[in-house]
C-alpha cells in the first residue's frame, strides 16, 4: 500500500480524501494557491506545498508542477478529487511516465469517456441505450441551427469536454440555438480550454439518474446502485438522493448492467459514474460517464457502507475488488443538499466574502438517523470568486425516504452561516415542497415550481403562532435580565409585564399574555392567547445564541435567531421574518410610524453579483427592447447574460469589458423609450 499520496485539489473534496487516507494510515500532501494558504485541507494534510496564484490556471491546473511536488515530497500517488485535473488524460500519462500512480482510471478510458462526442459513439458500440443527436462537432451558430432543425426541438447544446452544468444550454427555437451555442462555446473555452460543442435531443420531463460503478485492474466490475439527481438548476445538481424513488428492481438491474458493460468495454478501473436520463416510462438513455469521484458520492456511501475513496486507493494499488455484486445492498435512504455561496432571493447570484460564523449541525448517528457534513471551510474562511461556490454537502440518512428528508429539514434549520448569502433557505423550502416529498420530480422541477425565481416560503398560521411564542419567550428572558438590575435602572420599560404583542413584518399581530413561570434560562413558561389557550414554551436558549431549540406546545422547533433593530429576525423552514415583541400601547404607536421607501433604481442596470464584465452588447443612445441582452458578466466560471426588463434607451454605459465589478455597481443608465431624450 502507498505510504504517501498527494491530493491535487482543494476544498471539501481534498478534505474528504485526506480523511480516508488517514483512516488507512497513509500520509498526505496538500497543494494550495495564495487564496488557500489557511484553508482547511492545508491544515488537515501532513504536508502542504504552495503551488501558485489564485487562478486555477496558474495553480491547481499545473500538472507539471504537481509532478514536481510529488518528487519533492516522495508522494507515490495522486488523488485528483473532482474537477481540475481529475479527467485530464494528458496529466494521467505524465504521471505514468514519471512513475507516479494516478488514483483513477487509465488514460484511454478518460479519453474515451471524457469526450462527450466520442463517449456517445463508444456507448453505441457497447450497445448502451443513447439519446438521438448529432455526434459531430458543430462549427458555428449557423450549422447549429441547421442541425437542431434536423433533430427537432427542443435540443440540448453541450460542450464536448464539459461538466458541472458548464457549457450547456437548452434551446426551443432557432434564436435560442444561435445564442445558446455562442454562450456554450464561450463557457467551455473558459472552463475547459476546449470550445467544441455538439447537439442532442432534449428529452422533455426527464429524470437524471446515475449508476455508481467500481472496477479493478483484473477485469472485475460492479455497480453500487443508483443516485437520483433530478433536482437541478441550470443543469447544476442541487439535491441528490439514493436510491431513486422512481426505479423498480428490474430497471435498476438493467441500468446497472449496462453501466458495468460500458466500464468493461473501455477497460475502466477505479470509481466512475454512468449518467442516464430516464423518461416517464422508465426508458433510459446514456448521458455521459464521469471518470472520477462524483460530488454526490456520499449518498451512495451512506446506503451501501462502502468508502469509495478507500476503494479507489486499493484499486490504484493493484488490489482486486473485495466486493462482489451480491454483496451490494440498499440500506435505508440518504439525501444530500449542496450548500452554495449564492443568494436565492436574487436569482441565485454568487456571493463572496468571509464566513463570519460557520456552525454546521452536529455530525453523527442517533436513533437510527445520521447527519454528515462534507466541507472544506470553517469560520473565518474567505469565499472567493476564483473557485466553485459550494460551501458544503450536507447529508442525512434514515431508514426510509421520509425520515431522511425530515432529518435534512431539521439539519438545515440548525445550519448557521453568517457573513455571506447562501442557499439554505431555498434548500429548506425544497425539503418541505409537496412534489419533492411525493417523489414527483424531473430535471425541470425548479424551473417549473419557481418560474419567477425563489421568493421564499411561507409559514402557516400555527407556525406563525409558535414563532410568536418563541420571540416572546426571548423578549421575556431579556426583560428579566434587565429587571434584575432595576436598582441601577428604574425604568418602567424593564418591568416584567403581563401583556405583550408579537408583531410580524407583514402586519400580523399576536396578543400574548405572560402567565408566569421561569423567564430565565432554561425557559419553562406558559403563554396565554386571547381564545383561552395556554401554550407551554420550553428551551435552553440564552441571550446571544443564534439557535433557539426547544418545544412550543409540545412540538419540537429549531429556529435561527438574529437580532434586528428592536426585533428578532427568525428563520425557520426556509422562511425569514422579522418579529417585534412590544407592549400593546407601543404596538399601536408602531402602526402609525411612516415607512421608509427604497430608492428607485428602475432606470439603472446594477451588477447583480461580484464578477468580470465579459462583454457589452449595446451602445449609448441605442433603443433596447424587453428581454434584449445588455451585457454578460462572468462569476465563478459561469457567464450570466443581463437583459433589459422593459423597453428603454441606453443613456450611459459606465463599465467596459474586462472590468471587475462589485455587487450593485451601476453598469448602465437608461431613460424611457417614450421620453423626449429618446
Amino acid at each position: 500500500m502507498f505510504e504517501k499520496i498527494l491530493i491535487a485539489n482543494r476544498g471539501e473534496i481534498a478534505c474528504r480524501v485526506i480523511k480516508s487516507a488517514k483512516k488507512m494510515g497513509i500520509k498526505t500532501v496538500a497543494v494550495y494557491s495564495d487564496a488557500d494558504e489557511d484553508a482547511m485541507h492545508v491544515q488537515m494534510a501532513d504536508e502542504a506545498v504552495h503551488i501558485g496564484p489564485p487562478p486555477a490556471t496558474q495553480s491547481y491546473l499545473l500538472g507539471d508542477r504537481i509532478i514536481e511536488i510529488c518528487k519533492e515530497t516522495g508522494a507515490e500517488a495522486v488523488h485528483p478529487g473532482y474537477g481540475f485535473l481529475s479527467e485530464n488524460a494528458s496529466f494521467c500519462k505524465a504521471l505514468e511516465k514519471a512513475g507516479i500512480v494516478f488514483i483513477g482510471p487509465p488514460p484511454a478510458a478518460i479519453e474515451a469517456m471524457g469526450d462527450k462526442i466520442e463517449s456517445k459513439k463508444f456507448a453505441l458500440d457497447a450497445k448502451v441505450s443513447t439519446v438521438p443527436g448529432h455526434m459531430g462537432v458543430i462549427k458555428d451558430a449557423n450549422e447549429a441551427v441547421k442541425v437542431a432543425g434536423v433533430i427537432g426541438y427542443p435540443v440540448m447544446i453541450k460542450a464536448s469536454a464539459g461538466g458541472g452544468g458548464k457549457g450547456m444550454r437548452i434551446a426551443w427555437n432557432e434564436e435560442e440555438v444561435a445564442e445558446g451555442f455562442e454562450r456554450a462555446k464561450s463557457e467551455a473555452r473558459s472552463s475547459f480550454g476546449d470550445d467544441r460543442c455538439f447537439i442532442e435531443k432534449f428529452v422533455v420531463g426527464p429524470r437524471h439518474i446515475e449508476i455508481q460503478v467500481l472496477a479493478d485492474k483484473h477485469g472485475n466490475a460492479i455497480y453500487l446502485n443508483e443516485r437520483e439527481c433530478s433536482i437541478q438548476r441550470r443543469n447544476q445538481k442541487v439535491i441528490e438522493e439514493a436510491p431513486s424513488s422512481f426505479l423498480d428492481p428490474a430497471t435498476r438491474k438493467a441500468m446497472g448492467e449496462q453501466a458495468v458493460a460500458l466500464a468493461k468495454a473501455v477497460g475502466y478501473h477505479s470509481a466512475g459514474t454512468v449518467e442516464f436520463i430516464v423518461d416517464k416510462d422508465k426508458n433510459f438513455y446514456f448521458l455521459e460517464m464521469n471518470t472520477r469521484l462524483q460530488v454526490e458520492h456520499p449518498v451512495t456511501e451512506l446506503i451501501t457502507g462502502v468508502d469509495l475513496v478507500e476503494q479507489m486507493i486499493h484499486i490504484a494499488d493493484g488490489e482486486p475488488l473485495a466486493l462482489a455484486q451480491e454483496d451490494v445492498v440498499i440500506n435505508g435512504w440518504a439525501v444530500e443538499a449542496r450548500i452554495y455561496a449564492e443568494d436565492p432571493f436574487r436569482n441565485f447570484l454568487p456571493s463572496i466574502g468571509r464566513l463570519v460564523d460557520y456552525r454546521p449541525p452536529l455530525e453523527g448517528t442517533a436513533d437510527g438517523l445520521t447527519v454528515r457534513n462534507d466541507t472544506g471551510v470553517e469560520a473565518g474562511t474567505e469565499i472567493t470568486m476564483f473557485y466553485d461556490p459550494m460551501i458544503a454537502k450536507l447529508c442525512t440518512h434514515g431508514p426510509d425516504r421520509k425520515s431522511a428528508i425530515d432529518h435534512m429539514s431539521r439539519a438545515l434549520d440548525a445550519f448557521v452561516i453568517d457573513g455571506i448569502e447562501h442557499n439554505i433557505p431555498f434548500l429548506t423550502a425544497l425539503m418541505e415542497h409537496p412534489r419533492w416529498r411525493a417523489g414527483d420530480i424531473t430535471t425541470g422541477f425548479i424551473a417549473e415550481e419557481y418560474p419567477d425565481g425563489f421568493e421564499g416560503g411561507h409559514w402557516d398560521e400555527e407556525t406563525e403562532l409558535a414563532l410568536a411564542c418563541v420571540a416572546t419567550s426571548m423578549e421575556l428572558v431579556l426583560h428579566d435580565r434587565l429587571h434584575r438590575f432595576k436598582d441601577k435602572r428604574k425604568l418602567d420599560s424593564i418591568e416584567m409585564h403581563e401583556h405583550w404583542v408579537a408583531a410580524f413584518d407583514k402586519k400580523k399581530r399576536f396578543p400574548i399574555r405572560y402567565r408566569g413561570g421561569n423567564p430565565t434560562t432554561p425557559i419553562d413558561m406558559d403563554l396565554a392567547l386571547p381564545d383561552g389557550r395556554v401554550i407551554s414554551v420550553l428551551s435552553d436558549w440564552a441571550p446571544g445564541w443564534k439557535l433557539w431549540c426547544g418545544e412550543v406546545g409540545g412540538t419540537e422547533l429549531i429556529v435561527q435567531v438574529r437580532r434586528g433593530l428592536n426585533s428578532y429576525i427568525l428563520t425557520h423552514k426556509g422562511v425569514k421574518q422579522e418579529v417585534k415583541v412590544m407592549r400593546p400601547h407601543v404596538a399601536e404607536l408602531e402602526e402609525v410610524l411612516p415607512k421608509r421607501v427604497p430608492p428607485d433604481t428602475s432606470n439603472l442596470l446594477l451588477c447583480p453579483m461580484p464578477g468580470l464584465v465579459v462583454s457589452i452588447s449595446v451602445k449609448e443612445g441605442q433603443k433596447v427592447q424587453a428581454g434584449e441582452a445588455l451585457a454578460t458578466v462572468e462569476a465563478m466560471k459561469m457567464e450570466n447574460v443581463l437583459r433589459a426588463e422593459r423597453d428603454l434607451v441606453v443613456s450611459k454605459i459606465l463599465v467596459s469589458a474586462g472590468d471587475s465589478l462589485a455587487v450593485d455597481t451601476v453598469m448602465m443608465e437608461f431613460v424611457s423609450a417614450n421620453s423626449d431624450a429618446a
